[in-house]
């Protein structure tokens, strides 16, 4: 099958590759679309860091089929698999997990202490290729309203879900979400699902802003041209409910801090690339706190249903879609320049 195999650093090749083997308990699909994830991004400009050695799940390092955000239409099913059937469109949960260690067992799989934070397409094959073959307990099926385009944002959907549950947002709170990139702007429309009054979205990039602003963002501020947390303090007079850190930047998780208001959250939903420092301080005379959220657990079931029923359009997050063939020049190198785009659907034909 024609997949986008991961060596290395800038090194993601269009080549032939072997579809593996359908044994007792897992699935084939046809893959019909996979978005471009940061996590791509990173994997593809910086390396893929742990996956050079065999990760304790699926015993796998790189080379490695790409891709995390995937949806297709099962294919093939191995012996003992209930769930799913041949022909059903189905969207693919990637978190590798165990299922037996502490927090497996408490449900809580995405902090699985064997995986260590392991997914299809960064620590096993994934979904950049013609046909993706996994456990079955990573498949959900979609209902027929729900399009497979739509399945392939179901997993980045469900990051800014499982975000915005734990942050404790309430119907009625305002909320500011600094980093108006594809997970941004999925915070924005899980926190309108969620009922968030007032929306603030802060980037220095207006083309994104742009886009916050058409998918229903009350506000939106570049803080190149003024001082993010000084407008959204005049606006609210006492600063917002929960603040989402979707940037990874010093300065947008200091200025987050700064916008909250008393007994405020800071929910941390990227990643960062080295350490941060703030004043303690700042949440001791508020009473606030920060904090932290990594991918989902058992959120994929409930983002389908909100799509299917029309709570998330999803769909407005989509600005382009590709080939494979097309996947480095027209993806993981044009996302680096073009902040136009927030996400990239990728078609294997």
């Amino acid at each position: 099958m024609k997949a986008a195999v991961i060596y290395g650093e800038k090194d993601v090749r269009i080549e032939d590759f072997k579809v593996a083997e359908v044994t007792e308990g897992k699935v084939k699909v046809k893959v019909a679309w996979t978005g471009i994830c940061g996590s791509d991004l990173h994997a593809y400009h910086h390396g893929l860091g742990i996956a050079y050695e065999k990760h304790a799940i699926s015993g796998r390092q790189v080379p490695l089929v790409l891709g995390h955000e995937f949806a297709g239409t099962v294919e093939e099913i191995g012996e003992g698999v209930t769930n799913v059937a041949v022909g059903d469109r189905v969207a693919i949960e990637p978190v590798l997990y165990c299922g037996s260690c502490e927090f497996c067992r408490k449900g809580d799989y995405n902090l699985c202490e064997v995986s260590n934070v392991g997914f299809l397409g960064l620590a096993s094959d994934g979904g950049f290729a013609e046909y993706a073959v996994a456990d079955s307990k990573y498949f959900h099926k979609l209902p027929d309203n729900v399009s497979l385009e739509e399945g392939a944002l179901v997993e980045p959907t469900a990051v800014a879900y499982h975000a915005v549950l734990k942050s404790g947002l309430k119907f009625g709170d305002s909320t500011a979400i600094f980093g108006a990139g594809p997970i941004g702007l999925l915070l924005l429309l899980c926190a309108q699902a969620a009922g968030a009054a007032e929306t603030f979205v802060v980037d220095i990039s207006q083309e994104r802003l742009d886009k916050a602003k058409e998918l229903g963002a009350t506000y939106t501020i570049n803080p190149k041209d003024e001082d993010a947390a000084g407008k959204i303090m005049a606006i609210t007079g006492n600063g917002v409910q929960v603040a989402f850190e979707a940037a990874g930047a010093q300065p947008t998780f200091s200025t987050a801090l700064s916008a909250l208001k008393r007994k405020g959250t800071l929910l941390v939903v990227a990643g960062f690339s080295q350490e941060l420092t703030f004043d303690p301080n700042a949440l001791l005379f508020k009473e606030a706190k920060i904090e932290f959220t990594l991918a989902y657990a058992n959120d994929f079931p409930p983002v389908i249903k909100a799509i299917s029923e029309g709570k998330l359009d999803v769909k407005k997050v989509i600005t382009k879609q590709i080939k494979l063939n097309d996947l480095v020049k027209d993806g993981l190198e044009l996302l680096t320049v073009d902040k136009s785009q927030a996400k990239i659907l990728v078609s294997p034909n």
